[in-house]
């Protein structure tokens, strides 16, 4: 079975793809990522979409971007589901962990485009997920922070989520968008993306770590 994978180049989307490779029966075929109208960054993270395509390229696996607009958001995904169906894909992964919402609209748009919606991380807690990502070897850093601008290009390691589990009010994940994450490289990477160039961005209650210059 060949399966498109919600794209969003952070931590849950890579494990995600970790875990479902280690399946025979599913080949993850396609990243599918949602960006902004002028089709310069990702709707949800503020990643400039060259850095996207070139975490693609350092996986070996295919990116469809789309561009959309908040309002049209759900138009743009099925639509794009339907592309992929063209190519063979009948399954679509993501990488929620237990906010029912975001489980219920996956499932209502695979149902509605007639694909399978497969979500491995469902149900596990927030540490185990770090834990496996930190332990597998992957290597990610914050990019997008609603608490610390200090956190911005802090890598997610061991000495990170034990800072973070000292915070009560954070949850280990970023899940309610405390913080969100880049991957750079990991087992699932044929290179290692490498970073040279960044800088702060400040929008409304969130800071951006822009990556502007890598190789």
């Amino acid at each position: 079975m060949k399966a498109f994978i919600s794209w969003s180049g952070g931590k849950e989307s890579c494990l995600s793809c970790y875990e479902i490779m280690q399946s025979k029966n599913i080949e993850v075929s396609y990243l599918l990522n949602m960006i902004s109208e002028n089709g310069r960054r990702s709707r949800s993270h503020g990643i400039r979409v060259a850095l996207l395509k070139a975490q693609s390229e350092a996986m070996g696996i295919p990116i469809l971007q789309i561009r959309s607009s908040w309002e049209d958001y759900e138009k743009g995904f099925k639509r794009a589901i339907l592309e992929l169906k063209e190519k063979g894909i009948e399954a679509g992964i993501f990488g929620d962990i237990d906010l029912e919402e975001h489980r219920a609209w996956a499932e209502r748009v695979c149902k509605e485009t007639s694909v399978k919606a497969i979500l491995p991380l469902w149900g596990r807690e927030r540490e185990e997920i770090l834990k496996e990502f930190i332990n597998l070897g992957f290597e990610a850093i914050v990019v997008a922070t609603s608490f610390d601008e200090k956190w911005l290009g802090r890598k997610i390691d061991e000495k990170f989520l034990q800072e973070l589990k000292i915070l009560e009010e954070i949850d280990l994940c970023g899940e309610n968008g405390e913080y969100h994450t880049f991957v750079t490289d990991g087992p699932i990477f044929k290179k290692r993306i490498k970073i040279s160039k960044t800088k702060v961005l400040k929008r409304g209650k969130y800071c951006f770590l822009d990556i502007s210059q890598y190789t």
